[in-house]
């Protein structure tokens, strides 16, 4: 297949626009920059184009896709029952980084829940990702626009190094700004459970749901074959091709064991960096949890290029956007965690 490169920052914006909507309209996926990370999108109500998109990644049928969306009457079209509390939340998060899992509408395609009654809705707040999805006139179903498993894309040369030739286009937008997927919960049961963490965090979530609870998959290793009700809930996920140890502990643990170790490579904090001797990566301060969030799928993409039997990642704090790194992280080292 030879994908088309839409070139929508140095070239004519509108146009670019308007030709990737078009691709969308006929059945074709495309990959389009949001503020979390690239997705590659389908039209939602089109089941043979979002096939296309799981071939495409190499993704597992049974990992449901999220919606996005660029009005409230485009949410209507594809959810129905909508609760009050998710008209709250949209106040005051959308456009933004926070999904919502509503009763499905019949006219979303079957792939896009993987089966389920409930559909996964987002209205993202990039500007490139809302007006595609108005000139297609259609809500996108669009998961990461990566290779199944690997980190997940937040610039252009991402999407491109994996998707290349496996898609009809792709959007060259401005890096992604928050640089992890949307924080996901669900509202069609009772009580709203957190089913992963992103930049709308567990804490500001609370302050409209006050009942919220935090899915066990979040943290712990879910079992082999149970169904998931969002994206990244399964188990091996966002991980480089070398071997990943995810570290909890202080720091001057974490440089004695990181040190200790041959042929081995360290994802640190910046305050790290100097004490530690050999291969290793900063990925911001410990205290900086937008910043540790930006950089975390960019780092996990570098680690592969230093050539080492393993890395070790320091752990941040579970807490605020914290939680969300470290969601990633135990599913970029497989759930092996070291506990110092």
């Amino acid at each position: 297949m030879n994908t088309e490169k839409i070139d929508i920052i140095s070239g004519d914006r509108q146009i670019g626009i308007n030709k990737a909507a078009d691709i969308l309209k006929h059945g074709g996926i495309v990959a389009v920059p949001t503020e979390t990370v690239y997705g590659l999108a389908a039209s939602a109500f089109d089941d043979e184009a979002i096939k296309k998109v799981f071939i495409a990644k190499g993704r597992p049928q049974n990992n449901p896709l999220i919606v996005h969306i660029d009005d409230m009457k485009m949410l209507d079209a594809v959810a129905y029952d909508i609760p009050d509390t998710a008209k709250a939340l949209a106040k005051r998060f959308w456009p933004g980084p926070l999904t919502m899992v509503l009763k499905k509408r019949d006219n979303i395609a079957k792939s896009v829940s993987a089966g389920l009654d409930t559909v996964a809705v987002r209205m993202p707040s990039s500007k490139d990702a809302r007006d595609i999805i108005s000139a297609s006139g259609l809500p996108l179903a669009a998961p990461s626009a990566n290779i199944s498993g690997s980190p997940s894309p937040t610039t252009a040369k991402h999407v491109i190094s994996d998707l290349d030739g496996r898609v009809d286009a792709i959007v060259l937008g401005d890096d992604c700004t928050v640089g992890v997927e949307s924080t996901v919960v669900a509202l069609f049961c009772t009580p709203p459970r957190l089913l992963r963490p992103g930049a709308v965090t567990a804490e500001q979530l609370r302050e409209t749901l006050p009942d919220l609870v935090i899915d066990k998959a979040v943290l712990n290793e879910p079992k082999k074959g149970e169904a998931v009700a969002s994206p990244g809930m399964l188990y091996k996920h966002y991980a480089p091709k070398t071997e990943t140890f995810l570290v909890e502990g202080e720091s001057d643990k974490f440089i004695n064991l990181v040190s200790s170790k041959e042929n081995a490579a360290a994802i640190c904090f910046d305050e790290e960096f100097d004490k530690i001797p050999g291969k290793k990566i900063k990925y911001g301060k410990s205290t900086d949890k937008k910043a540790l969030a930006k950089n975390l799928f960019s780092v996990l993409r570098e680690v592969d290029t230093l050539k080492v039997n393993g890395v070790y990642i320091h752990a941040p704090e579970k807490s605020g956007m914290g939680l969300a790194v470290y969601n990633r992280l135990i599913r970029a080292a497989g759930f092996k965690v070291i506990k110092l």
